[in-house]
């Protein structure tokens, strides 16, 4: 039987994934003494990597097909191909960005500034080409994590991921540029990439995993309205394309059925009550394939 060789992010993002592939219809089990999950699907195998690590395996082929960060695939300056974004994080559905920061009261304004300065990063290599396009030469070091604290005593500025720059801001620290924004992304060994069977596999995963990822803010409404208030309803109504418009029994009335963002629920149901709409049904939504 032909199998999918996956590899799953340990570390940050790996409850996001296990969250978002339970979503998706696959069902990933992870002993806490083992780096081998099963999975509810014999045509795929899993392995979790750090995925630091993960282009480079997808790379050499000891993995067919992994998740990790775009940031990682360049800073390995791995040979693999990006089949897809998969646009979720640790903290929510977003991209991270890395980020040069220095303390608040640094004199450092702007990136000439750090000429003959100490950077402390996990991502050296895409610093240097980032210090290289702006002509600057500055020491880079590696850090190992809580970079956030090295400065000002270890270094004088970091570059550093962040979703909502809220643990710089804790740590009294001020962003000065943008160095990478990143993804989290689906990616894929070459000649694994040729086989036919393999590619299928991957896509089709990627489809459920993408659908997950759209329907994880939303929600569905069901609801009837008579056909003199659809109108009034329909105003209401903050639609992903167009509802779903059904002739009920009563051929006065109509079901109406739609997609919205839960965060605006609240706001509009008072005023589809008011817009004489009955039997409002809020239900969740697994997946939108678009």
């Amino acid at each position: 039987m032909s199998c999918l060789k996956l590899g799953i992010p340990k570390g940050s993002l790996q409850d996001a994934t296990l969250e978002l592939f339970a979503r998706a219809g696959w069902k990933i089990t992870l002993s806490s003494r083992s780096y081998v999950p099963t999975i509810d699907d014999s045509e795929i195998e899993c392995l979790m990597v750090r995925a630091q690590e993960m282009a480079r395996y997808v790379e050499t082929g000891a993995l067919d097909a992994g998740i990790t960060g775009h940031d990682w695939v360049v800073e390995t300056g791995s040979n693999v191909e990006e089949l897809a974004e998969l646009v979720y994080a640790k903290q929510r559905l977003s991209r991270v960005r890395w980020v040069l920061a220095v303390p608040e009261d640094s004199p450092i304004r702007k990136p000439a500034d750090l000429a003959g300065k100490i950077i402390a990063t996990e991502i050296v290599r895409i610093t240097e080409n980032y210090l290289a396009r702006h002509g600057v030469t500055a020491r880079v070091d590696f850090s190992w994590g809580a970079t956030e604290v090295k400065v000002p005593q270890l270094a004088d500025a970091i570059v550093e991921v962040t979703e909502t720059g809220a643990s710089l801001r804790a740590n009294r620290l001020r962003i000065i540029d943008t160095v990478l924004e990143s993804a989290t992304v689906f990616v894929m060994n070459r000649n694994a990439a040729a086989d036919p069977w393999k590619r299928e596999k991957a896509q089709n995963l990627i489809l459920m995993l993408q659908g997950a990822i759209a329907a994880a803010s939303k929600v569905g409404l069901l609801l009837n309205v008579r056909r003199d208030d659809l109108n009034r309803v329909l105003d209401v109504l903050p639609a992903l394309k167009k509802p779903t418009i059904s002739t009920l029994s009563d051929p006065d009335w109509v079901a109406v059925n739609t997609i919205i963002e839960e965060s605006v629920v609240r706001q509009i149901l008072p005023k589809l009550k008011a817009a004489n709409a009955q039997g409002i049904v809020e239900y969740p939504l697994n997946k939108i394939v678009l």
